[in-house]
C-alpha cells in the first residue's frame, strides 16, 4: 500500500506540473489600493483600529516583498518568468500602505523604521525615495516629538542616501537634545559635521544605529554595511599594489596568478565570506556572487577610513 501511495502521488505532482506548463496561471493582480485614506479607514475600523494597522502592515511587507522578488530576478539573475517580470511601478503603492499603516496606528514604531529603509535604499532595493522616507518618519515626530531614534534616522536618511551633511548634523544634534537621547549622538552630529563624506563618519554612523537598532533586522543591516565598509577599505589596499604593479611593470593583470607569482600578493584575495574578489582589466570589484554585493554608491570624495593595508 505504500508503494502504491506513493506511486500514485508521484504520478499526481507529475500530472500538476504538466498542468502548470501546459496552462500557467495567470498573474494575479494584487498591486491594487482601493482605499488610500487612512482617516476613513480609521472611522471603517472603529476600535479595531491596531488590529486593521498590522493588517495593512503585514500587506506593506508583502508588497515591498513581492517587487524586491521581481526586480532582483530583473537586475541580478536570468529573465525571469512573465509571472515574475518587473513593472516600472513596482513601488509606487509602498508609502501609501506605510501612511495608511501609520494612520491607523500613530505609534506604530516599527512601521515607521522599517518603512523608512524601505522606501530610501535605492532601486531595486528599495522605492529609492529618500524624500518620502523623511516625510515618514516626521509623521511619527508629530506624534511622538521626543522620539529620538526619529530624528537620528532622518538624520541618517539624509546622511546615507540624499548626501546633505549638513542637514544631516542638524538632525543628529536636534536628536542629542532630547533628554533620554544617548551621549554620542552629539559627537556624531559634530562628526558628521566636520567630516562628512568619507567613510570614518559613515563607519561611526553604522556603528550608532547598531547600537541603537531596536530591531534584528535593522542590527543585522547595519552589521553588513560595516563589513560593506571593511571591503572598500580593504579593495583600496590591493587596488594600491595593482597600480604600483602596473606603474612598474606596464602591464594590468588579467588574473590574480599573475600578482601572486610576482610577490604582489600573498593568494587570491577573498572577502569576509572568503568569496573570491574578481579582476579585470587591472581593477579589484566585488564578485555578483559575493552576499555584500553590490557595494554601496559613494560620493566621487569619498576618502577610506584606514590606511591599513589588506590582511
Amino acid at each position: 500500500m505504500a508503494v502504491v501511495a506513493g506511486t500514485l502521488l508521484a504520478a499526481a505532482v507529475e500530472l500538476q506540473a504538466a498542468r502548470e506548463r501546459s496552462y500557467p496561471p495567470a498573474v494575479a493582480d494584487d498591486a491594487a489600493l482601493y482605499l488610500r485614506s487612512g482617516t476613513l479607514l480609521q472611522r471603517l475600523t472603529v476600535s479595531y483600529n491596531a488590529l486593521a494597522a498590522d493588517v495593512y502592515w503585514i500587506r506593506a511587507i508583502q508588497y515591498y516583498g513581492g517587487a524586491k522578488r521581481r526586480l532582483d530576478a530583473t537586475v541580478f539573475g536570468p529573465p525571469p518568468p512573465p509571472m515574475l517580470a518587473a513593472a516600472p511601478d513596482d513601488y509606487d503603492l509602498l508609502y501609501p500602505l506605510l501612511d495608511i499603516t501609520t494612520t491607523l496606528d500613530p505609534r506604530f514604531n516599527i512601521a515607521y523604521r522599517f518603512g523608512a529603509v524601505f522606501l530610501a535604499e535605492p532601486f531595486p532595493r528599495g522605492a529609492g525615495r529618500p524624500d518620502l522616507a523623511v516625510a515618514l518618519l516626521e509623521k511619527g515626530l508629530r506624534e511622538r516629538p521626543d522620539k529620538w531614534e526619529y530624528m537620528e534616522d532622518i538624520g541618517f536618511v539624509h546622511y546615507w542616501y540624499i548626501h546633505d551633511y549638513r542637514s544631516a548634523a542638524v538632525w543628529f544634534d536636534r536628536a542629542s537634545q532630547v533628554p533620554s537621547a544617548p551621549w554620542w549622538l552629539k559627537s556624531l552630529a559634530a562628526t558628521t559635521l566636520a567630516q562628512g563624506g568619507d567613510r570614518r563618519s559613515s563607519r561611526t554612523m553604522w556603528q550608532a544605529i547598531l547600537q541603537s537598532a531596536e530591531i534584528d533586522w535593522l542590527r543585522a543591516d547595519a552589521q553588513r554595511r560595516l563589513a560593506q565598509l571593511d571591503v572598500l577599505d580593504f579593495m583600496d589596499g590591493v587596488q594600491a599594489k595593482i597600480d604600483a604593479y602596473v606603474e612598474r611593470t606596464h602591464e594590468k593583470p588579467s588574473d590574480w596568478a599573475t600578482l601572486v607569482r610576482a610577490g604582489v600578493l600573498a593568494g587570491t584575495p577573498v572577502d569576509p565570506s572568503r568569496t573570491p574578489f574578481e579582476l579585470a582589466d587591472g581593477r579589484i570589484r566585488l564578485s555578483t556572487q559575493s552576499p555584500l554585493f553590490p557595494l554601496p554608491d559613494e560620493p566621487s570624495h569619498l576618502e577610506p577610513s584606514s590606511g591599513r593595508p589588506p590582511s
